[in-house]
């Protein structure tokens, strides 16, 4: 698989749960406008085989370089950036939650979805764009994840999958900032993730971010009613000065583009 195929395979898989993100592109281009890709996330459970270094292998295939780690206290996350020597490349962000600071409860849950992955699939990249390796958990199940955590139930419903695309700023032509961008976006009905107020950053941190509420979904559990989830959202990043990383309070407000509650 090269660097293309695992990205449009990304893409595809994305806007299948996410089809406002489809639109929104869409929308970008009737203007004149392209979506260059300044980032791609991922979600996983510090849990081999699906741990933030059982996937890391792929990314280091296709030419990515690890660029900084990040730590979330509050919601026991680790991350790190990743960079691509070739230019236009997205930059990527790969987070795996820290499920020894959860709950014995949560931990068993977890610890029943991960025994269900074959191993044998994270051997290849395409286990990126894979989504539930296992089956879904009832809502019950999903409802006391959410209750702890609430990345927990995002990627046991949601499974092994890019979480959200993000909209350069600095790519586009007529848009020309952050804001212009929200607020025509606004402007045609979609709704921003307002946590940690609607523009996360400023110039002097070197990067602004906002983001999408989340689209919904739904997903049934073996021998169970469908039932409702939050799937991905899109992102708008502008950067100044050459910044090629992310702020970490910044980064945990968008995290919650995906919280139920929201």
């Amino acid at each position: 698989m090269t660097l293309d195929e695992f990205l449009n395979n990304l893409w595809q898989g994305y806007t299948q749960i996410a089809p406002s993100a489809l639109k929104i592109r869409q929308l970008l281009e009737s203007r004149g406008e392209t979506w260059e890709n300044d980032h791609i996330a991922f979600r996983t459970y510090d849990r081999s085989p699906i741990a933030l270094a059982d996937l890391e292998p792929h990314l280091l295939s296709f030419g990515y370089e690890r660029y900084e780690p990040y730590a979330f206290e509050d919601k026991k996350l680790r991350a790190f950036g990743y960079l691509h020597p070739e230019a236009g490349r997205p930059r990527v962000f790969l987070s795996e939650l820290e499920t020894h600071k959860l709950s014995d409860e949560t931990n068993a849950i977890i610890d029943k979805l991960v025994a269900q992955v074959d191993a044998e699939k994270i051997k290849d990249p395409s286990c990126m764009f894979a989504g539930p390796l296992w089956d879904i958990p009832s809502e019950e199940t999903y409802q006391k994840l959410l209750d702890e955590s609430e990345y927990a139930g995002w990627v046991a419903v949601n499974g092994l999958c890019a979480n959200h695309f993000t909209v350069s700023v600095n790519g586009l032509k007529d848009l020309p900032n952050l804001d212009a961008l929200m607020t025509f976006l606004e402007e045609n009905g979609y709704k921003m993730n307002m946590a940690g107020g609607r523009i996360k950053g400023t110039p002097e941190v070197k990067l602004m971010q906002g983001s999408t509420i989340a689209d919904k979904g739904q997903v049934t559990p073996p021998g169970g009613q469908p039932y409702e989830i939050t799937t991905c959202y899109t992102e708008f990043a502008e950067r100044f000065d050459g910044f090629n990383g992310f702020v970490p309070k910044s980064a945990d407000k968008i995290f919650e583009s995906t919280n139920v509650k929201s």
